[in-house]
C-alpha cells in the first residue's frame, strides 16, 4: 500500500483513534486544575492533547460535558443545580444543601466520593476548586454579591461547608454524622449555608480580594 493510499496525516497531530480520548481527558484535567473553567478553552485542551478541536467535541460535546468527564462525574453538575439557580434568594441555603446532598445520597454517590478522595489524595485540589467555585457556584455569584465585591468570598464560605460535609460524612465516615438521615443533615446545615450566602459580613470582607482578583 502506498503512502498516498494510506492518506496523509497532519504533522504534529495524534490520530483520532487509540488513546486520543485519554489524551484529551488528561489535558483537560491539567488545564482545568491550573487555569479554571472559564479560562480553559476546548481549543487549548486540543492543543495540549495534540488533536483537532473537532475531535474533542466529537468525544465530549460541550466544554461543561468535557469538564464533567474530566472529574469523572456521571452527571452534569449545572443540570442538577439548575433549579437552585432559580430559587428565591431567601431559600437558597436550603435549596443548595438539598441539591448537593441529594447527589451524594443518590446512585451517583460512589463516583462523587471517588472523585473527591482521588483529588485530595493526589494533593492537587485544583479540580475541586474549579468544580465548586467556577462550575457549581459561579451562576449564583451575581445574586449573592451583596455588598458588591463579596460574592466570591461568600461562595468560598459555602465551599468550606460543603467540602467539610463531604470529607467528614462520606470519606472519613465520622459518626454520628455519617449515619444522620439526610433530611436532618440538610436542616442542620442549611441555615449556615444561607448565612454565608446572604448574611452580614464584617466591613470590607471580600472587597479587596474581589477588586484585585484576575
Amino acid at each position: 500500500m502506498t503512502t498516498e493510499s494510506r492518506g496523509t496525516r497532519r504533522p504534529g497531530r495524534r490520530p483520532g483513534a487509540s488513546g486520543a480520548r485519554d489524551q484529551i481527558l488528561g489535558a483537560a484535567r491539567e488545564l482545568f486544575a491550573a487555569n479554571g473553567f472559564d479560562k480553559t478553552t476546548v481549543r487549548a485542551v486540543a492543543a495540549r492533547a495534540r488533536v483537532d478541536p473537532a475531535l474533542v467535541h466529537h468525544y465530549f460535546g460541550t466544554k461543561i460535558e468535557l469538564f464533567t468527564a474530566a472529574i469523572e462525574l456521571p452527571v452534569d453538575p449545572r443540570e442538577i443545580l439548575a433549579p437552585v439557580y432559580e430559587t428565591p434568594i431567601e431559600e437558597l441555603g436550603h435549596a443548595l444543601a438539598s441539591a448537593l446532598i441529594g447527589v451524594w445520597e443518590s446512585p451517583h454517590r460512589d463516583a462523587a466520593v471517588a472523585m473527591f478522595r482521588a483529588q485530595i489524595a493526589g494533593g492537587d485540589t485544583g479540580l475541586i476548586r474549579t468544580f465548586l467555585l467556577e462550575v457549581a457556584l459561579e451562576p449564583l455569584l451575581g445574586r449573592i454579591d451583596m455588598p458588591e465585591g463579596t460574592g466570591r468570598l461568600r461562595a468560598e464560605l459555602v465551599a468550606t461547608q460543603m467540602t467539610g460535609v463531604m470529607l467528614v460524612r462520606y470519606v472519613l465516615g465520622f459518626e454520628p454524622l455519617a449515619s444522620l438521615p439526610s433530611e436532618q443533615l440538610i436542616e442542620i446545615i442549611a441555615p449556615t449555608v444561607q448565612r454565608y450566602l446572604t448574611g452580614e459580613l464584617p466591613d470590607g470582607a471580600g472587597s479587596d480580594h474581589q477588586a484585585t482578583a484576575p
